[in-house]
């Protein structure tokens, strides 16, 4: 289970004493209001009446920064004329941030149909954190679509925010967003390559299978969000999607082994793309490029492919998801549901008749990027999805 709190913070809190009474219990319950977004893992998986197995909707933890720290809008004392978010360091040092830069979001993550989690999500709100506006406005989200087993997603969830934050601070006076990228997944595949080889070290259930697991990997959908520019990196089949002005724009193209320049890319470096149940590289796996399958190099390739978009005015929302929703989502549908819940819409008529609604007093009905990422999470197992769905959506509308 992870949970995020949010506490409140005045001006008017630190300027007069007086104003309220600070001491009570009651007061300070008060003002300290936590709202607490869960992720609960462990419900079981529900039985069709035809005996069919259905989707599980239990929801799988993300991975977030635990020094992250977001206050609310105002306090029991009044309204606050300046509000601040604090960002802890180790060495318990505080930078402060405008809590406006700070992006808003809504993560939702199940197994769905599948018999194991395999997916794996991370998200890092001001991730960089320096006395350098331009880095402290960096906000990282990722989602790993692992495959094999879960260990390589997991592993990604764990390090490659890190690897990104090192890679950052070496060319934190030029940034190349390309090459930042590509070093970082290439230091990703290289730690999970060693850690499957046991040269770092580890343990998992596929290891008790065989002696190296070199037939586990993941893909890498990572976006870094700045104040003007959006960095997408992607390797593999998950996908970001921004929508733009009511449009959907595509901000990362799926690694598919059948994709012309992937296709011939394999074939000069002597592999075969063989179709089983659609195209697979040496008939295995259905992606062209992943994080870890060393068996599969170098016709699987760990190279990112990197775009970088500017920020405007009629952005409203950026997707990013594992393949169990693209699978049966499109990007226009996707951005019309995201949309609809940011705008605090009810959804439409034949969406409801095909995801089951929250109630209304549960704890994400009014967080609107919640329910999207929810709601497009109902909507592909409603539409049979038959893998792990995981969907993040944040909010890029200006304040």
């Amino acid at each position: 289970m992870a949970e995020i709190c949010c506490g409140v913070v005045s001006e008017n809190e630190a300027a007069s004493k007086n104003t309220c009474e600070h001491n009570s219990q009651a007061a300070r319950r008060k003002r300290m209001e936590l709202q607490r977004l869960k992720y609960v893992a462990g419900v079981p998986s529900l039985e069709s009446e035809n005996g069919v197995k259905q989707a599980r909707l239990s929801i799988s933890p993300a991975s977030f920064s635990h020094d992250f720290i977001q206050n609310k809008a105002e306090d029991d004392c009044g309204d606050a004329s300046a509000l601040v978010a604090t960002i802890l360091r180790p060495t318990g040092s505080a930078v402060f941030v405008d809590v406006d830069a700070l992006p808003k979001f809504g993560v939702a993550s199940v197994c769905g149909r599948r018999r194991d989690m395999e997916d794996a999500v991370a998200i890092h709100p001001s991730f960089l954190t320096k006395d350098d506006f331009r880095t402290s406005s960096l906000h990282y989200f990722g989602v790993y679509d692992g495959h094999g087993c879960s260990h390589v997603a997991t592993r990604c969830k764990d390090r490659l925010h890190l690897l990104v934050k090192e890679e950052l601070n070496k060319k934190v006076d030029t940034l190349e967003w390309t090459k930042t990228m590509e070093q970082s997944f290439f230091k990703m595949d290289k730690e999970v390559v060693d850690w499957n080889k046991g040269t770092v070290g580890g343990n998992c259930r596929c290891e008790l299978q065989a002696p190296e697991s070199d037939a586990v990997g993941s893909t890498a959908v990572v976006a870094v969000m700045t104040p003007d520019k959006i960095i997408v990196a992607n390797c593999g089949d998950s996908r970001a999607v921004l929508c733009r002005n009511g449009k959907a724009v595509p901000l990362s193209v799926d690694h598919k082994p059948d994709r012309p320049d992937e296709l011939n890319r394999i074939q000069a470096a002597g592999g075969r793309v063989i179709y089983w149940e659609g195209a697979r590289v040496l008939g295995v796996l259905a992606m062209s490029r992943a994080i870890g399958d060393n068996y599969l190099k170098p016709y699987v390739s760990c190279e990112p492919e990197v775009t970088i978009t500017d920020r405007t005015g009629e952005d409203e929302c950026l997707i990013i998801a594992s393949d169990g929703l693209w699978d049966v989502v499109s990007n226009d549908t996707a951005c019309g549901v995201a949309r609809m819940c940011l705008k605090g819409k009810k959804p439409a008529a034949s969406i409801t008749n095909l995801v089951e609604r929250e109630e209304p007093g549960s704890e994400n009905w009014d967080k609107p990027c919640s329910d999207a990422a929810m709601l497009l999470t109902k909507l592909a197992l409603a539409r049979r999805s038959a893998d792990n769905v995981s969907v993040v959506v944040i909010d890029l509308r200006k304040k």
